[in-house]
């Protein structure tokens, strides 16, 4: 039986080649820590980690390589960036599509007496910026909100947020778990003040690697999150204030960052529109196919304008989690049922409690893998 891995928005497979070569060169041949030595390897292993904080100021458009700080996943950058900058009396904003990745830091920030409104999107995951403005408080500190969504595919339009957002004077923060190796993204087009970033989805890199870029303003304004040794101004018992020490105590994953190196410059080699473009290609063959299966809800847009290339659905008279099992089971199909870490999202979309099944595509897929999908749907629905 074939196996045809359609998960792609929880995480990329297969990743970019060159990737696994890479931090498997680190491991055999280089293995040391950086920041540390002053040896020959510790030497190598420091150029690829300043290249690798190039190449994302290249991905972001982004001009400050001391501010491109490493972190483990962007569920760990946008802790960094949201514990730190919001405290008592401060006011957020987000959208009704956020993750779980923003909305828990925020609700635990709650009890501490941080204010947050939720703007809501329409049915289809759509975001109408003038709305925020409604919104805005004399005491609102920060916009965090992510790019798009990772339930429906919906891209929300940042640009005009991030207008809003510099006219009032307010610290704008974007989650690009979703979009980051997928759109063109401008860190000055957005506005934004940190744009945060997860390696192993459409960067096809490794797991246990993320990121921030943030700017010297909002640096100033956030406290650390996480103190200890640097491998600079080991002399002193209080962690560095300047960048980007002051965010990345510790260890880093260097293996994962080696990895990173590699999946960037194969993005580039690419390019990010073609790749673009191959899975959008794919999924406007899925779209089409799918809403012509009778009892099958698509949630969000039905076309593949404003969209990245994922999509859910809802079967109406069958259980989710079931058609997604015997999609697996039966067919080697392996997707991603529930309510995907964004149950904001979910009410929004109408598809709360049940959730629904997600098929998000790679560049790595081919048509004859969509084909064989929409088989399968067909021949689940009928089978039950």
């Amino acid at each position: 039986m074939a196996e045809v891995y359609l998960d792609n928005g929880a995480t990329s497979f297969p990743k970019a080649p060159g990737v696994i070569e890479s931090m498997v060169n680190y491991l055999n041949n280089v293995g040391c820590n950086v920041n540390r030595g002053v040896y020959n390897s510790s030497f190598e292993a420091e150029n690829i980690v300043f290249e690798t904080r190039e190449l994302i100021c290249e991905l972001f458009n982004f001009n400050k390589e001391e501010n491109v700080v490493f972190t483990k996943n962007i569920t760990e950058s946008l802790n960094v960036l949201i514990k730190g900058l919001l405290k008592q009396g401060d006011h957020v904003v987000v959208s009704s599509m956020e993750h779980n990745a923003v909305m828990r830091p925020i609700n635990s920030l709650v009890k501490k007496g941080v204010e947050f409104s939720r703007v809501h999107c329409n049915e289809y995951g759509e975001l109408d910026p003038q709305d925020f403005k409604k919104y805005i408080k004399s005491n609102t500190k920060a916009v965090v909100m992510t790019h798009a969504s990772n339930v429906c595919g919906t891209i929300l339009n940042l640009e005009e947020v991030g207008k809003i957002c510099k006219e009032n004077d307010i610290f704008f923060i974007i989650d690009t778990a979703q979009t980051a190796g997928f759109l063109n993204i401008d860190y000055n087009k957005l506005n934004a003040d940190a744009i945060a970033f997860t390696g192993h989805k459409s960067l096809l890199g490794p797991q246990g690697i993320g990121g921030f870029v943030i700017n010297d303003r909002l640096v100033n304004e956030i406290s650390t999150f996480i103190d200890g040794g640097t491998g600079s101004l080991s002399e002193h018992e209080v962690h560095p204030v300047y960048m980007p020490d002051k965010f990345e105590a510790g260890t880093l994953n260097i293996p994962g960052i080696y990895g990173l190196n590699a999946s960037l410059k194969y993005l580039f080699k690419e390019g990010i529109d073609y790749i673009r473009e191959k899975e959008l290609y794919l999924l406007d063959m899925f779209l089409k196919e799918i809403k012509n299966i009778e009892n099958v809800r698509l949630i969000g847009k039905d076309n593949i304008q404003g969209r990245t290339a994922l999509a859910s659905i809802d079967l109406k008279q069958h259980d989710n989690a079931d058609i997604s099992y015997k999609l697996y089971k039966d067919f080697g199909i392996m997707t991603r049922c529930g309510l995907h870490c964004a149950p904001s999202a979910h009410k929004t979309l109408k598809t709360f409690p049940n959730g629904t099944i997600r098929f998000s595509f790679s560049h790595f897929n081919i048509i004859d893998e969509v084909n064989y999908t929409i088989e399968s749907i067909n021949k689940c629905l009928k089978d039950i």
